[in-house]
């Protein structure tokens, strides 16, 4: 159990800084009960002291040595930037911050004392009682430091904590932080963000467990790291459905062994089965003993009755939705207020109908797993980018994969966790084939994502891209699964709820939440066929909440308002697991083939966009058109002016029943569709690669058996540039062919 700090009249009269937002969760802030949950539920001792609470902390230029004096309190474990930490202050990579407390040690505590830190960002280094005990770099990382020589024999302890963190100054792994919020860039996070505490130790001591699921063979299999003398002793393991004993096993230390766990019920997001674990080392008064838990399942590649290539959850194809989660607080920034705090992001999710969430370029506490792995969500974890300006040194490639390694090794026994994310959009990324290599080496119970979006470098289980607003999906590759990493962005900004009155963006803006529900809505009717052509097995929507200036999220940055209809989203999402509709090309892009079309650069007639409009003395060329280099472009003629106008007809033959017929455009940026001289469809900004946009009502009754005219006016700005369209029918599966249905039964996806 915990041991409770003393309440003291300085605790009495803390409060937070004066922050731009608050979330309800701030008033269960209390100093002498901060974050009081025992911070590592699988590998838990009875007996701990948790030494979150206040702190005195100074901010110094980075050469000084120790403060004489220090500059007031802090809250820890919230960031000095934060305003729960009371401070809100920013460092600088010019300058040093230093903590110092004092503790007493419980009497009845005998062998070895460890001191942990949940993660300090970035480069740390701990005295106790004067006397330096280690160092530390390393933003996400959990740090243990054993403490025992340093101690006294009684009376009160001090500790004291110097950290210096570059920021966006710096080559190491930092995900969105920096010293000048803009954009989709957050206030820097800077010391302490994860709980602190420390706990009693026999001088032989289980130090690290993984624990290896196997589904096909039902066995649970366990390696225990042992810290100390232990060359003759046993590791003992019990496993336990409820209380219930179900089978235990043994072994030496650092071998591994295995429990045999019959007709285990397999963990899934419906069915979050987790079992308890007990495991000790030694026996008698020197023995050590932890409690954990695991599940039975499996995160792995098969091939639907298609053929198609699909990310699996214990051997069945599971089509995996859910948001880019980027674990923002706007009064605690990287640390969540509370543990309910923390569940509450989960459990919304689950509400939405989404099976699983992207940990967007961060880690979190393990208590966020936890409830992931409780409640039923699956978890890709993104390693923390490293954003660089130019090449990257050697040191700061060995200091990125020392903090992969950790990050793997500190959240691998979490069965939410069924991808990992070297690198995000070309991130500081480099030699992608070895890394990602490496990575499926040493964990190969779960998939490997090379790159999320950017710059694929074909390797790992899957090919990755993001679509803005979206939605898109690459072609499924013979051992690669097609996913989307992120699209939407739909933007909503709510009074009351922003970090700033002003200046805040969305990828697409929207003014009424019912305007917001209706774009969600239509955007995963767009996704569903994707599911079937080309096979696309995951998307990611960004995002889950609101963070600082961006208000892309589903709830508001103080999670107050879930932004969008609750029952709609749900409903739009569950819909997926739904078989999708089959999509009938009636009328080609040029993104397969070559499609003349006739066009012209410059400002034509006004009848230009009537279907007896003579256009013969435009330009002839293959579409699409536009640069090279734009994303997702299949530029067959070059256009690089600010305007083009381009117009085709196409043949619609008798027989045809349409059921429910899209454009399908990729446009860069701004573009008009005309059919038959009526305006069918307005898009805005840019698209990453061809996505389905609905016909007007009057272009739909202007369509006609036999010649129709295509008509297309693009206005691009800045950046690259495309035009090309074409024409879809969406079928629901149930309408659809049965010749279809059979030869493109879909993967099952519950």
């Amino acid at each position: 159990m915990a041991l409770p700090l003393a309440r003291t009249q300085a605790q009495t009269r803390w409060t937070p800084a004066a922050g731009p937002l608050l979330t309800r969760w701030a008033k269960d802030v209390l100093p002498d009960r901060v974050l009081p949950e025992y911070p590592r539920p699988q590998l838990a001792r009875r007996d701990w002291l948790n030494l979150n609470g206040l702190w005195e902390y100074a901010i110094r230029p980075r050469d000084e040595g120790k403060p004489a004096a220090f500059d007031g309190q802090i809250l820890v474990p919230f960031p000095v930037e934060s305003a729960l930490s009371g401070v809100m202050k920013p460092v600088g990579e010019a300058n040093r911050l230093w903590y110092r407390r004092t503790f007493a040690v419980p009497r009845t505590w005998r062998g070895r004392t460890l001191l942990h830190f949940g993660a300090i960002d970035w480069d740390a280094t701990v005295w106790v009682n004067g006397r330096q005990v280690g160092a530390h770099r390393g933003g996400y990382s959990e740090i243990t430091f054993d403490i025992s020589s340093a101690l006294t024999a009684e009376g009160m302890q001090e500790i004291v904590v110097s950290v210096w963190d570059p920021a966006d100054a710096g080559t190491q792994p930092r995900g969105k932080q920096v010293n000048r919020p803009r954009g989709i860039w957050y206030t820097s996070v800077t010391g302490i963000w994860q709980t602190v505490w420390m706990e009693p130790v026999p001088v032989a001591a289980l130090d690290a467990l993984e624990l290896v699921p196997d589904i096909d063979t039902g066995v649970l299999r366990i390696t225990a790291a042992v810290a100390g003398s232990a060359a003759s002793a046993r590791v003992e393991a019990v496993a336990f459905e409820g209380v219930r004993e179900i089978g235990k096993g043994s072994g030496r230390p650092g071998e591994p062994f295995t429990i045999a766990i019959p007709n285990a019920k397999l963990w899934s997001p419906d069915s979050p089965t987790l079992y308890n674990l007990k495991v000790s080392l030694g026996a008698g008064d020197a023995a050590d003993q932890v409690t954990s838990y695991f599940a039975m399942r499996k995160s792995s590649m098969c091939r639907d009755s298609g053929g198609i290539q699909r990310l699996c959850l214990n051997n069945a194809p599971l089509f995996q939705v859910g948001p880019l989660d980027q674990g923002w607080w706007p009064d605690g920034l990287y640390t969540a207020p509370t543990d309910a705090a923390l569940r509450y992001d989960i459990e919304v999710t689950k509400r939405l109908g989404f099976n699983m969430a992207r940990k967007h370029v961060k880690v979190e506490p393990d208590r966020w797993y936890y409830w992931a792995d409780t409640l039923g969500l699956l978890v890709w974890q993104d390693m923390p980018s490293t954003v660089l300006r130019g090449e990257r040194a050697l040191d700061s490639a060995q200091q990125f994969e020392h903090e992969l390694k950790s990050l793997i090794d500190n959240r691998r026994n979490h069965p939410s966790i069924v991808m990992w994310v070297p690198f995000n959009e070309g991130w500081g990324q480099y030699d992608t084939p070895r890394i990602a290599q490496w990575v499926k080496s040493y964990d190969p119970s779960r998939l490997v994502n090379n790159a999320s979006g950017w710059t694929d470098a074909k390797v790992g289980d899957v090919i990755d891209i993001h679509a803005y607003p979206g939605p898109s999906s690459p072609k499924p590759e013979a051992a690669r699964a097609a996913v989307l990493g992120e699209f939407g962005g739909l933007g909503l900004p709510l009074s009351g709820h922003t970090w700033q009155n002003e200046a805040n963006w969305g990828y697409r803006t929207f003014t009424t939440q019912s305007a917001l529900a209706d774009a969600y809505v239509a955007l995963l009717e767009r996704l569903h066929p994707l599911l079937r052509a080309p096979g696309l097995s995951a998307a990611i929507y960004t995002q889950t909440t609101d963070v600082e200036i961006e208000v892309n999220g589903l709830m508001t940055y103080d999670r107050a308002v879930i932004k969008a209809d609750e029952a709609r989203v749900r409903a739009a999402n569950l819909n997926l697991f739904t078989p999708p509709p089959v999509v009938k090309t009636l009328v080609p892009t040029s993104r397969d083939a070559a499609i003349d079309w006739r066009y012209t650069t410059v400002q034509p007639d006004a009848a230009w966009s009537q279907a007896a409009f003579n256009d013969r003395a435009w330009q002839s060329g293959p579409g699409g058109f536009g640069t090279r280099t734009t994303p997702g472009a299949v530029a067959r003629t070059e256009w690089n002016t600010a305007d083009i106008w381009i117009r085709r007809s196409f043949d619609l033959p008798a027989g045809v029943a349409m059921v429910n017929p899209q454009w399908l455009v990729h446009h860069d940026e701004d573009a008009e569709i005309y059919l038959n001289g009526i305006l069918a469809a307005k898009t805005s900004g840019y698209s990453d690669d061809y996505e389905m946009v609905p016909l007007s009502a009057e272009a739909r009754a202007a369509l006609k058996v036999g010649v129709n005219s295509l008509a297309i006016h693009c206005h691009q700005t800045t950046g690259g540039q495309y035009i090309d369209a074409g024409l879809v029918d969406v079928v629901p599966w149930a309408q659809a062919p049965s010749r279809l249905r059979e030869t493109r039964r879909p993967a099952r996806y519950r």
